[in-house]
């Protein structure tokens, strides 16, 4: 009988730890989907970063070789 007692009063002491932690538990796969979900799709915005990103890059790609191309033609007027 002195079990009992102790037992009713434990999850007072526990200052609301259990609940936290089963509303932990509860919540987790929900959680979890989400950003499996937000990690399978891309957004508009990143979308449109990443195309930023390869333009810049290929526009980038083009100029270098815009200029290798001009000062081969400096040097050999006959090439070109």
């Amino acid at each position: 009988m002195r079990i009992l007692p102790v037992l009713l009063v434990l999850p007072l002491l526990a200052g609301g730890c259990l609940v936290k932690t089963a509303a932990n538990i509860v919540t987790l796969p929900v959680k979890a989907g989400a950003q499996a979900a937000d990690w399978a799709t891309t957004s508009q915005d990143e979308s449109d970063r990443n195309y930023g990103r390869k333009m810049r890059e290929k526009e980038a790609r083009e100029g270098r070789e815009r200029r290798k191309r001009d000062k081969e033609c400096r040097k050999h007027p006959d090439r070109c």
